[in-house]
């Protein structure tokens, strides 16, 4: 009864090998390799195979095809993970879902597909979870934000779509955003419009404030803004036949009071905000199968990468929403955990060697510095007597290697 289509990682070897099972786009002849690795780092170095994007500034396509089904009166989950082990600047992360009749060797980035799904970066503007359904043959993106994770962890990205036309979506088994598709997409026409044959009265006064009539401009009011400096003097050697008509410097006006307004006023005739009316729509026309694909058949790889390294694994589409979290937590939930300890521990090395390769080129230079000093000695010794051996001896402690 249950909808299942997956690639779990201790079989995902095998999967990849059989032909049959992935199959890579030829509609380009630069697509991208993929490559079959847990990373750098992982929880459990078998379970954590996945697929790995590995050439940079490349476009992938990459589909595996299983028993086609329509998702019609059941909930449709889709989930898998992802991780971004190469710090990403910018590249997708989300995975298709396409019609069963769908020619695998000639997915590119126009193939209409029925669900996108899952993370996209590029620089510091998007970082965002698509989520995008094809509806009557057009797409239609999500109208609200959803923030993407972004760090190099692997993370579980879990779609749900419901037949009451509801949908959820889960980051690491979290909830980060829900909502109804007729709102959160424009599937639709909307219900409402303003009816066309209303218009505003004439007479309607929608100005809250008014000027006070019985106000007036006082008479001493206009001043210039600008006058002439009275304490400036004409140079005595200004020579008008050269320089012109001498002009004192124009200085602010102190008695300028700028532009006269007069005083604001309750309008007695404001009637408030004049509300258009509204009218049933009529091209809008329910659709109570928004959520319903009916020939669902491959889960595709159709993206760009400009620096790779991201590794894919655990997809699994299922109609069980229980089944899902329960999968999430027996894959990721029990490899992230000793994932990241693993990272943690290569970072800490890391920073290891930077110091003692720090450390070790200021010993160098250190020693570079007390050569440097020694070779000068002789230099001074030419006009100077030879000193006492204990003198020389006295030299040397005074400048011990380790001190310096």
């Amino acid at each position: 009864e249950r909808i299942v289509s997956l690639v779990h990682s201790p079989k995902l070897a095998y999967l990849c090998i059989a032909k049959y099972r992935w199959v890579e786009s030829k509609h380009k002849s630069d697509y991208g390799q993929w490559k079959l690795t847990s990373g750098k780092f992982y929880g459990d170095v078998e379970l954590d195979k996945g697929l790995q994007t590995s050439q940079d500034a490349r476009f992938y396509a990459l589909s595996s095809r299983f028993d086609s089904f329509s998702n019609e009166g059941k909930p449709l989950v889709i989930q898998f993970t992802v991780k971004h082990e190469q710090k990403i600047d910018c590249g997708g992360g989300y995975v298709k879902i396409f019609p069963a009749d769908l020619d695998q060797t000639d997915i590119h980035g126009e193939s209409q597909y029925y669900i996108m799904f899952g993370p996209d970066v590029c620089g510091y503007s998007t970082k965002k979870v698509h989520v995008i359904f094809n509806y009557k043959g057009k797409n239609h993106l999500i109208k609200k934000d959803i923030k993407c994770k972004d760090d190099e962890l692997t993370h579980l990205y879990t779609l749900i779509l419901r037949p009451d036309q509801t949908y959820e979506v889960k980051i690491d088994n979290e909830k980060v955003e829900s909502g109804s598709l007729e709102e959160d997409w424009d599937f639709l026409p909307p219900k409402k419009i303003k009816d066309p044959e209303a218009k505003k009265p004439e007479d309607w006064d929608d100005q809250a404030k008014i000027d006070n009539p019985e106000e007036t401009k006082p008479e001493d009011w206009d001043k210039p803004e600008n006058i002439p400096d009275s304490d400036a003097k004409k140079p005595d050697d200004w020579d008008e036949d050269m320089d012109g008509e001498w002009e004192p410097a124009m200085i602010p006006n102190p008695e300028y009071k700028g532009e006269w307004k007069p005083k604001q006023i309750d309008n007695p005739n404001y009637k408030g905000t004049w509300i258009h009316p509204e009218i049933d729509n009529p091209e809008y026309t329910p659709d109570d199968s928004i959520y319903k694909f009916d020939n669902v058949g491959v889960l595709g790889l159709d993206l760009w990468q400009v620096k790779t390294g991201t590794i894919f694994d655990n997809f699994l589409i299922t109609d069980d929403v229980e089944e899902a979290e329960k999968f999430g937590t027996e894959t990721w939930g029990a490899t992230k955990g000793p994932e990241k300890k693993m990272k943690d521990q290569q970072e800490e090395e890391e920073r290891k060697k930077r110091e003692e390769g720090e450390k070790s080129k200021k010993d160098d230079d250190n020693e570079e510095d007390e050569e440097d000093g020694d070779e000068d000695e002789p230099e001074e010794e030419e006009h100077t007597e030879e000193p006492p051996e204990e003198e020389e001896e006295g030299e040397d402690d005074a400048l011990p290697k380790d001190e310096l």
